[in-house]
């Protein structure tokens, strides 16, 4: 699950730590919504691991003190997914499965989708918090996603539902389910706690590899 970093003009403009801070509640969106709402759903525990790579500043030759520029923080996860590859249809993938089997898969199927869609989402909600504006699926829809680093995460979201279904009135029905099921998990309270807390230590452990235990540690104490 990978963050894909706007090239806009304006994003440049920013505060580096405000880029990193985007970045880190994105990566901790993905990572909450794999641990806490897989769990929820009894579904089997996934193991992920979050990747940091530090900032690098610019140091002027004269002293040793860090000038104002610095380079975004780049994090992503690897591992938390359900569903390791993708077949090239849910019915022939299942067709030798049972009726528990075939609901079991697709459980994990849209499991997989909704975790994609937190990090953009949980982003969204930051940038509109920081600016104390509203958020709601009318001002930040699915498309608006882009701009909340989420390229990469609805490309492969697309890719889930195009195996799930074929139907086009359907896969707009279902992917506006999990939408709203992302946006239910962003505005829950303790979820949020939790989501920032995440946030909070990727950007302050001093780490380039954060393990999944260790990041369940820090949800679940922020969740206690």
């Amino acid at each position: 699950m990978n963050r894909s970093f706007s090239t806009k003009r304006s994003n440049f403009q920013l505060h580096p730590y405000e880029l990193n801070r985007k970045t880190a509640i994105h990566e901790a969106g993905h990572a909450a919504a794999i641990y806490i709402s897989n769990k929820e759903k009894q579904l089997p525990p996934i193991f992920f691991q979050i990747f940091i790579k530090e900032p690098v500043r610019d140091v002027h030759p004269e002293s040793s003190r860090s000038c104002s520029s610095q380079s975004p923080l780049y994090a992503w996860i690897e591992g938390g997914r359900l569903i390791h590859t993708l077949p090239s249809s849910l019915q022939e993938a299942t067709c030798r499965f049972s009726s528990q089997e075939k609901q079991a898969y697709q459980q994990a199927f849209e499991a997989d989708i909704m975790n994609l869609l937190v990090g953009p989402l949980a982003e969204a909600k930051y940038v509109a918090l920081r600016d104390n504006e509203l958020i709601n699926p009318r001002l930040v829809n699915l498309h608006a996603l882009h701009y909340y680093g989420g390229l990469s995460d609805l490309k492969t979201a697309h890719e889930y539902l195009d195996c799930l279904l074929s139907d086009p009135e359907q896969k707009e029905k279902k992917i506006a389910e999990l939408f709203g099921a992302a946006y239910r998990f962003i505005n829950h309270p303790g979820y949020w706690r939790a989501i920032t807390g995440l946030a909070d230590y990727i950007l302050n452990a001093g780490k380039k590899v954060i393990e999944c235990e260790e990041a369940i540690a820090v949800l679940d104490a922020r969740l206690a």
